[in-house]
């Protein structure tokens, strides 16, 4: 006899219903994406079609995967209707079509469709992509394109040498030609995005914001705005606004590559390292692409900071293949250990060159100062443009010594800036301005010190003295030749600040300098001293061929009349953490 079966009629369901709609299937798909599964992915973006078929953002999403699975003749005819059907506005599925017949090498076909794009929307956002594939069409048809004629308009070429700049982190100039652009073309978004980037590496944070605010008031929807708007949002702590627009761009699956990168550096930068994970290997599936060791560290980061250590390994592993010279993956290797080892917590960094500090103790250690591709690295100037706004004092210090060492037209126009800047240190814009004369500079320069606009006259060793001897010229010059492979800019400053105190405190009874190498070695052995650097009168008297008395007879003049002993309180303690033993 089979048992009866009850139902439990008071009980409450514990059943929850699933809510069945393009939302949810898109977030399947874009699981699936994660997995890699590809067919699946498909699948789960149909089903959002056919919740909602009016919606041409989910047919372009299938019209992606297809490409990505190498279909581009279905791929094409969904874009196709997209265009003809549901939204003609969305000009950028002409691009998609370009790209789908470039990659089944029907290049004329190709050409047909960037020719209508690049007519239906000439401002829009995939104007670099086009100028590359161009390139690509001119070579593949061995004729020249009528691209050329479209895309040859105003602005253009100026927009071109302006992101040639930004490269070479030669973001001052870069600002002066974007400027220039976004006034004579206001709807020059990929211009304005620029212009906004360059004003946040210079650290202009207000201007980059407001810049990026003018784009997505023309064009909400604009990819590298939203980007980075929410970096800027992330800087600015704005959780409120952040953490919706964090979410709009989680769901987003872009179908180009070069969106695919923005997209995976901006949602590491925000800490959505999954995110990010996901789509640095997508874009590792390009071979194209494999031979960069960038996109292989930031895999490689993102990997890290979800855990995934070994994948961490093997991607660090092959940057280190790729560019065994820099030390950049070896040295993330050598985090990765301790990360495992329990001895560093935190986050790695997606930036791919070394930290800050770790830089300058390269630098310091190296007689030959800083290498020249770092020199051209836009990342590393634009960590020292930062920083030279939003550091400490020790570390603006430390910038303004680098940038006297890269010493290019860029690093002069920001030092001239620094010594307009009000809250600036006036220590600080001395240095600076013995770093500008340093590197050439010998126009008048405009500062503000102790609160008032001042004009520095080009002398060669700036005073107030009413006269400037020779003689008082070749003790500095004598000093800072034997100086400059030792001692830093600071220190060889602050020598030619001691040396001019001392005779204007003296003035008009300036001792005899017969022999400048004594007074020489002398301010050389106070410099060192207000440094705490290890030194001797026995040391320093055989570098200038001088006897020990006479320097010792020198010392105690300048310091009787200077007292030392005070300034070693005052300025070493600051700043004695930049100097380096011999």
């Amino acid at each position: 006899m089979k048992e009866k079966r009850l139902v439990a009629v008071d009980k409450q369901t514990k059943v929850i219903p699933i809510q069945w709609d393009a939302t949810f299937f898109f977030e399947r798909a874009v699981r699936s994406l994660d997995r890699f599964h590809y067919d699946k992915a498909l699948k789960y973006f149909r089903r959002a079609v056919e919740y909602e078929p009016d919606n041409p953002v989910n047919h372009c999403n299938m019209a992606g995967i297809l490409s990505e699975m190498g279909n581009y003749e279905e791929s094409n005819r969904i874009l196709s209707m997209i265009v003809d059907e549901l939204d003609p506005s969305m000009t950028e599925c002409h691009f998609y079509m370009a790209n789908n017949y470039a990659n089944m090498e029907q290049y004329e076909a190709a050409e047909g469709s960037l020719i209508q794009y690049l007519e239906e929307d000439p401002d829009g956002q995939f104007l670099d992509e086009a100028e590359d594939m161009m390139d690509l069409l001119h070579y593949e048809l061995e004729r020249p394109t009528q691209l050329k004629n479209i895309k040859s308009r105003e602005g253009m070429i100026e927009h071109d040498q302006a992101r040639t700049l930004l490269e070479e982190g030669k973001f001052t100039e870069a600002v002066r030609i974007l400027e220039q652009i976004t006034q004579q073309q206001p709807d020059f978004l990929a211009a304005r995005n620029n212009l906004a980037l360059a004003y946040y590496y210079m650290g202009m944070f207000e201007k980059a914001m407001e810049t990026i605010q003018e784009v997505l008031a023309i064009e909400s929807g604009n990819l590298h705005a939203l980007c980075n708007l929410a970096i800027f949002y992330q800087h600015e702590g704005d959780e409120k606004n952040l953490r919706p627009l964090v979410e709009l761009l989680k769901k987003t699956a872009p179908f180009h590559q070069e969106h695919v990168f923005k997209l995976a550096t901006t949602m590491g930068i925000l800490g959505e390292h999954s995110s990010a994970y996901r789509h640095f290997s997508r874009l590792l599936k390009d071979a194209e692409l494999h031979q960069d060791p960038c996109l292989y560290h930031y895999a490689a980061v993102a990997s890290c900071n979800i855990g995934r250590l070994q994948e961490a390994e093997r991607l660090w592993k092959q940057a280190i293949k790729l560019d065994p010279m820099s030390g950049i993956p070896q040295y993330y290797m050598e985090q990765l250990e301790h990360i495992r080892s329990g001895n560093q917590t935190g986050h790695v960094s997606y930036h791919y060159h070394l930290p800050f500090e770790e830089q300058f103790k390269l630098w310091e250690k190296s007689s030959d100062g800083i290498p020249d591709h770092l020199k051209r690295d836009p990342l590393v100037r634009s960590s020292f443009f930062w920083a030279l706004r939003h550091g400490d004092q020790h570390t603006k210090l430390q910038v303004i010594q680098a940038l006297g060492m890269i010493a290019d037209s860029e690093v002069k126009d920001v030092l001239r800036a620094f010594l307009l800047e009000r809250d600036e240190d006036d220590y600080l814009k001395r240095i600076a301005i013995f770093v500008l004369r340093t590197i050439g500079v010998q126009e008048p320069l405009h500062a503000v010190l102790e609160s008032k606009d001042t004009v520095i006259e080009p002398n060669r060793v700036p005073s107030r003295l009413p006269v400037w001897d020779e003689k008082w010229q070749a003790v500095v010059e004598m000093a800072m030749n034997r100086m400059n492979k030792h001692y830093d800019l600071v220190q060889q400053h602050d020598l030619m600040t001691l040396w001019v105190e001392f005779l204007s405190r003296v003035y008009p009874d300036v001792p005899k300098l017969s022999k400048p190498e004594g007074w020489a070695a002398a301010l050389e052995y106070l410099t060192a001293k207000m440094h705490r650097r290890a030194i001797s009168y026995h040391e320093v008297s055989m570098r200038y061929g001088t006897s020990i008395a006479t320097v010792s007879k020198n010392v105690k003049t300048i310091d009787g009349v200077c007292g030392i002993k005070e300034k070693m309180k005052s300025v070493s303690s600051v700043f004695s953490s930049n100097s380096t033993d011999e």
